[in-house]
């Protein structure tokens, strides 16, 4: 007879270890099964002819997962408690990210979702959205392009209810694909469902969505709770049904009138895709478009947004909001508006309220924010925070980073993150996209500045696309012209910065990104001939002139 024990993931309680342990004891050639909900392991005692493999695909059936981890039970339980224990609270980019190289360094992880799994990007945020702006740009060239004297543009018939279950069948195929199925095939991370709380700073409290409470101890801890829609204290805002982009994201339908309140990133890529599907869509900017970027990035938007027949109120603000016989009411020191939805879009706040985080030790900014080192350590020793609830820039890709980093050093490994080089893209048309260091930031840092503004009649693929909205900008160190930041408003931006920030990146000048290789025809071009009008006439230049 022998000894064989196996490490259970996905247990909550001990109804869960009693359903294993009847599982196990029903197969044949199992002379006895115990289960520890504690300890996460099961001791049983095997005839010799039975594979191993046969109790995983046992527990499996019932509902979790198990590793065979050795065939002496002193043994096993030594292994198991000696792995580095990492408690991640959240299942969004920095979790996933921290738990997956966690594993791969030889720790356990236990992750806590109190909602869906994925987090804000692939349920929420980025993929939706990104879906839904698509679908309003195909939209929109049916109707308009600059082809039209060749090409006839007929208005398309909006079928949103068809669009929304696209949309969400991409979303669901995402989810399980990055999250939900890798969850399930890692052994050594384990789920639970509830909402945590910490008791002190190698304790949580969770609440299980089952109604039962789990106390879950840590070597090491990651908070990565992300981040929510910010309301805005307008007078009677709260009193009506107005939405957010959760809520715009998955509308049935396409208001004929759209308020939204907001200037950034969200407000404005719904707006547009709004638009194109069809609504007449108003903005309310408290300043301008992108006030906290270039100038010239706001005034361009604007006047792309305008061209389209979208309405943009700059230096107005609500100064209440009410629901009146099924419309919007927003009374404006540029007057009234009535509308028939109204989407607030002016920021999000760090899910950090609820957490216990006093009785940790865990020092928040004002905005509530968590604050971290570059090495995303909190004031707490041993926990760590990546992503959203932290003061780090809202990009999931910033949160992936810091959250594999956060891993790294919580498994006694360095790691740190650097964002002088952090490309950033708003998917509006044309797209907005930054790196590094506009001239106002470097400035603030004592740093001269020179700068060249390429417009878009300068680069060939725009000329042949007929589309020459927008500009790139192209920053660099007074004296040594060293790249120090680049701003693009173009379509396809995004396409370009990613060079732009390896250019940053690897310390070159603009003579050095002047001197490259780019394909003729291609957005990215206008990168080198902006690095080229440093010291020549762009427009006196042949086709491809090096």
């Amino acid at each position: 007879m022998n000894n064989t024990t196996l490490h259970i993931s996905g247990m909550t309680c001990e109804h869960c270890a009693r359903t294993v342990e009847k599982a196990l004891s029903n197969l044949p050639g199992v002379v006895s099964a115990s289960v520890s909900y504690h300890d996460e392991l099961a001791s049983i005692a095997v005839q010799s002819a039975i594979n191993p493999d046969t109790l995983v695909r046992a527990v499996k059936a019932s509902g979790y997962t198990a590793e065979i981890i050795g065939t002496n039970d002193a043994t096993a339980s030594n292994a198991v408690k000696s792995k580095l224990h990492i408690a991640v609270i959240g299942s969004g980019g920095a979790a996933m990210a921290c738990a997956l190289k966690a594993v791969e360094r030889g720790a356990r992880v236990t992750l806590i979702e109190r909602g869906i799994i994925g987090g804000t990007c692939v349920n929420i945020g980025c993929v939706p959205s990104k879906i839904m702006i698509r679908a309003a740009h195909i939209a929109h060239l049916r109707t308009s392009s600059p082809f039209d004297g060749g090409i006839s543009a007929v208005a398309p018939t909006i079928q949103r209810d068809w669009l929304l279950a696209q949309q969400q069948a991409c979303v669901d195929e995402l989810r399980h694909a990055k999250y939900e199925g890798i969850l399930e095939s890692i052994p050594d991370i384990n789920l639970l469902r509830g909402e945590a709380c910490f008791k002190d700073d190698h304790t949580l409290i969770v609440h299980l969505s089952d109604g039962n409470e789990r106390v879950v101890s840590f070597n090491r801890c990651l908070i990565a709770t992300g981040a929510s829609a910010a309301v805005p204290p307008i007078p009677g805002l709260k009193d009506t049904p107005y939405w957010t982009s959760t809520e715009a994201l998955v509308s049935p339908t396409i208001p004929p009138r759209l308020a939204v309140i907001g200037s950034s990133v969200v407000a404005v890529e719904l707006a547009q895709a709004y638009a194109r599907l069809g609504s007449k869509v108003t903005i309310l900017a408290r300043s301008t478009l992108f006030f906290r970027e270039d100038p010239a990035i706001g005034e361009a938007v604007t006047d792309a947004f305008r061209t389209e027949g979208i309405e943009v109120l700059t230096q107005t603000q609500a100064s209440s909001v009410s629901f009146v016989n099924g419309e919007f009411v927003l009374v404006t020191n540029q007057g009234e508006l009535r509308m028939d939805k109204l989407l607030v879009a002016t920021g999000r706040s760090p899910n950090t309220r609820n957490l216990g985080l006093d009785n940790a030790g865990v020092t928040l900014s004002p905005q509530g924010n968590i604050v971290i080192d570059n090495h995303m350590r909190t004031s707490a020793p041993g926990i760590y925070a990546a992503g959203d609830c932290t003061d780090q820039p809202q990009f999931v890709y910033v949160a992936a980073a810091a959250g594999t980093r956060a891993a790294i050093n919580m498994t006694d490994g360095e790691a740190v993150l650097d964002l002088t080089a952090m490309p950033a893209v708003v998917f509006t048309d044309p797209q907005v996209a930054t790196v590094g260091l506009s001239e106002a930031e470097a400035h603030l840092k004592n740093i001269e500045t020179v700068s060249r503004t390429l417009s878009l009649d300068n680069v060939p693929r725009a000329l042949a696309n007929f589309d020459t909205r927008g500009f790139i900008k192209v920053v660099a160190e007074a004296g040594n012209l060293r790249l120090l930041g680049v701003q693009a408003v173009t379509p396809e931006a995004g396409e370009i910065i990613q060079t732009a920030a390896i250019a940053i990146r690897a310390h070159m000048t603009v003579h050095d990104l002047a001197d490259q290789l780019f394909p003729y025809l291609t957005m990215v071009e206008g990168l080198k001939l902006c690095a080229q009008t440093f010291t020549k006439d762009v427009k006196q230049l042949s086709c491809c002139a090096g």
